[in-house]
This record gives structure tokens, sequence and C-alpha cells, in this order.
């Protein structure tokens, strides 16, 4: 199976931030309606596609019910929300999501507003480098002192963008021999994943609810509901993680390994994954040689969290591509651990 690297693009591509992810779930709906026997938006905003059981002739799993499995993969990406428009033009934000600010300095932006998109350049406030005392020159900036600057006069701006308007950095997506890099892999990976598995997967005595939930990058908010509603016997998270495979950080700190296959988290800062069903997702992995790797990670949460607590409790399991730079304008996925993500879901699911 090869990368469609077109739809990852397209999804990249596509601003979608907490609480503003009507933009990539419509592109997401496009894809998936063909692939799915129901598909419905609650009123979270998660889209709820069902696919019922197709089992082979005779396969049905040995249940009088099929199982249900509901995979969760998060839409929204880290960004901005406007707070406040000055008389000069300049606009302040709210981050929605986690930013290292030292990533931030110079950066193009992509204001999204009711009235067409406009370009934005993002700095913090303070004088430039050449008029700059040196311990101006040290100092990193809070986001509240970040500004941004459309090249409009303040009335025109006022005229065009609103408090709530959604902001998200704006960067080309790349393509190298082995790996993509882009803004926003976390998780437009997962979402990418998901519709793939779909594509792929043809009979399966399971029944499949393929959650794209909203609101997780400010605290996994949509996929508590969504899990309440679908009540599932099995949850897999469908997410990314950290590749810390970099000059500068320890080989015990790294998480994942680069080009190693799809991540199976045991645990992170919010769950502590189901070790039987992570046992049974690798017997999978090594009947199909489908490479697969395990990973911790110290810190961090994911949507298998809310599924795992709903309820009276869901066995779940983490699937997470391994990322370098994440949470930047430059993150990074190995092509090999993008393939291997939607075929293992392919592959267990069809026996599951």
């Amino acid at each position: 199976m090869a990368v469609n690297v077109k739809l990852l693009k397209e999804l990249c591509s596509t601003p979608g931030t907490p609480g503003r992810e009507d933009r990539v779930r419509k592109v997401i709906a496009k894809h998936v309606k063909p692939l799915v026997d129901t598909l419905k938006t609650d009123a979270m905003g998660n889209l709820i596609a069902v696919r019922k059981a197709r089992p082979a002739a005779g396969k049905t799993g040995g249940r009088k019910k099929p199982l249900k499995v509901m995979l969760a993969a998060h839409m929204d990406q880290i960004g901005f929300m406007v707070r406040h428009v000055d008389d000069d033009g300049y606009l302040r934000v709210q981050n929605t999501g986690g930013f290292d600010v030292r990533n931030l300095f110079a950066r193009n932006v992509r204001v999204c507003t009711s009235k067409g998109d406009l370009p934005g350049i993002m700095n913090p406030s303070g004088p430039p480098l050449h008029i700059a005392k040196e311990e101006d020159k040290k100092k990193i900036p809070t986001i509240e002192e970040f500004y941004i600057d459309v090249a409009m006069e303040g009335k025109e701006v006022a005229k065009r963008v609103k408090i709530g308007d959604m902001v998200v950095l704006d960067a080309n997506f790349v393509e190298f021999e082995n790996a993509v890099a882009s803004q926003c892999l976390d998780n437009r990976v997962g979402c990418w994943a998901l519709i793939e598995m779909l594509k792929k997967l043809k009979r399966h005595a399971c029944e499949i609810h393929a959650v794209w939930t909203v609101q997780e990058e400010v605290g996994l908010r949509g996929a508590g509901p969504a899990a309440f509603g679908v009540e599932p016997d099995v949850g897999l998270s469908i997410d990314t993680t950290l590749c810390c495979q970099m000059p500068g950080v320890g080989e015990e700190q790294r998480v994942t390994s680069f080009g190693d296959g799809v991540c199976l988290k045991m645990m992170d800062s919010s769950t502590i994954t189901d070790v039987k069903l992570v046992e049974d997702l690798e017997r999978v992995a090594r009947a199909k040689k489908i490479p697969c790797q395990r990973g911790v990670l110290s810190r961090g949460g994911q949507d298998g969290a809310m599924i795992q607590r709903s309820r009276s409790g869901v066995r779940t399991a983490v699937f997470a591509c391994p990322v370098k730079n994440i949470h930047t304008m430059v993150e990074m996925a190995h092509k090999t651990d993008l393939e291997s993500y939607p075929a293992l879901l392919a592959a267990w699911l069809g026996q599951a």
C-alpha cells in the first residue's frame, strides 16, 4: 500500500482549530461518505461514521451481536483565536493548544474570517534587531506579547476580522523521498489513517464507528460525548506521538523510532492502555508482517482517555504515528510509519 500523499496534503492544508473544525470536517465527510453506511455530525461537531458488519461467509466471530469498535481521530489542530483588534489593525490572539513560543517568531499565518481568509505575519511586540537592547534580544516573549499584522488599515481590519476568528500557522506541505513534513500532521495523520483504513478494509465481522472528534487539543472535549453516544465494546485512539530521534536528545528520551512503524502507545499522562489488546494487535502485525513499535510518553494525552473512562469502562488501545518536531510548522512523519498505520488498523479490524 503506497502512501496517499495527495489526501494527506489536502487535510493538512485545510484549517481547523478547536471549535472551528467545520472546514476540515467537510473535507473528511466528502471522502468518507461513499465508504460507510451512515454519517452524521453530533451537537459537539464530531463527525461520526458507522459501517455495519460485513463478514465473509460463515465468519461472524462467534458472537450473537457484532463487536462494536470506536475509533477516534481528532480533527482539530493547534492554533489561535482572535481576542482583540486594535485601532491600528493589529490583532492579538489567544492560543488554542500548546505552543513553544520560540517557534512563533516571524511566522506566516492565515486569519480565517467569514468574509474570506487574510494572510498575516506573526511577531512579538518590541523593537527589531537593529535597535533592540541586548536584554531585549535574550527575552522569550509570552503568547500575549505576539501580534498579527495583516497590512491593512485599522478600519478595514475591523470590518473583516471579528473576535473569535480562527488563526492558523501557514506553511507548505513538503514531500521527501521517505517522509513528509507539514504543520498539523498532529492530527491530520490520524484523520487520514481512518479514511485510508475504510478504503482498504472490505470484510469485517465487527461494527465500526469511525469518529473524527473536535477540541482534543484543549482538553479532549469531543471524544467523551461521542463515546457516550456510541457505547463501544472496544476503543482505539487514532493519533500521533513524539519522535525525538534528533541531535540533543538522549536515546532514552526518543519515545519512538523514526521508520519503525506505527506506535502502540502503552502509556501517557491520560491513559494506560489495555495490554491484552496491544498484544493482540502485535500478534496480527507479526502475522501480516506490518511494522509496529511500542512507546511510552511521560506527558500528554489523547482521546483514548475519554473512551476508556466512559460508562463503566472500555477496553482501549492507542495508535500513534511517530512525528518529529511535533506542535510546530515542520512536523515530519516517515512514510513507513504512515503506511503501516491504516494497514494494521484494517488487518486487526478484519479479524476482530
